[in-house]
Order: structure tokens, then sequence, then C-alpha cells
């Protein structure tokens, strides 16, 4: 795996380039220099265990033959307060399907991804605290 990430202005805007050519574009806040062009960089963390774990859900429920017809996954973490750098202390996510899900097979699969099959997750410290849960819209 390879991304490339290059500067694309005299500040804090980047784009990263994955070997499909695929890009997304990073930027800090005003408040750090930066000018909102893009997602800052916790929030693409928390944007790739959230997004691990749905390519997990959906594909556990697909083996299982429910009827997901959508996903959406609320994400929220909590950062430290104090110190130079300020890593999250917590993540909770909210997973919301739509379709005739069964609600055990549902929480099941949101289960198993995020505390086994996320690479992403269990890339990060252990010690921070992943609460989710599964909920099916009508």
């Amino acid at each position: 795996m390879e991304v490339e990430i290059k500067q694309l202005n005299d500040n804090l805007h980047f784009e990263a380039a994955n070997s499909d050519g695929n890009t997304v574009h990073m930027d800090g806040g005003p408040a750090v220099g930066g000018e909102g062009k893009g997602m800052r960089p916790m929030e693409l963390l928390l944007t790739a265990v959230a997004s691990c774990s749905a390519f997990d859900v959906v594909s556990i429920l697909k083996k299982q033959r429910e009827p997901l017809e959508n996903l959406t996954i609320s994400a929220k973490a909590d950062r430290a307060e104090e110190g130079d750098a300020k890593p999250f202390t917590s993540m909770h996510f909210i997973f919301k399907m739509k379709g005739a899900v069964n609600q055990a097979k549902a929480d099941r699969a949101v289960k198993l991804s995020v505390e086994k099959y996320c690479s992403v997750g269990a890339t990060l410290d252990p010690n921070i605290p992943i609460t989710y849960e599964a909920v099916i819209e009508a």
C-alpha cells in the first residue's frame, strides 16, 4: 500500500493520491493557518475507522443474505484537551441501517466489525474505547 501526499499551496492544503489515482484533500482550520479546503487529519482518521467498519458490516450482512438497503454511520470522537498532541480518548459509532434487517444479525455484524475485523480500529491504541450501536430505520 502506498500513497503520495503533495502540498497544493504555501500553507496547509494537501492532496493525497493512491496508486489508483483516487484523491482526498486535507487542510487545517483557520486557527492553525489553514483555509478549510479539506478534511483535517483527525477527521480522516475517524472516517477511516468508520468506513472500515462499514465495509465489514455490509460484507457480513450480504453473506447472511440480510436485506440491507442502505447504511449510514454517525461517528463521533472525543479528544484530549491537554498536551501538545491531542489524541482521541473515545469513539462512538451509530450504524443506521435501512431495510428489513434482523436486529440481532445487525448487532452481531457491528460487534464483529468493531471488535474483530476492522484493521484501522485494530491499528489504534487499544486503550481508546470504541462504543457502537446498530439502529434499524424504517
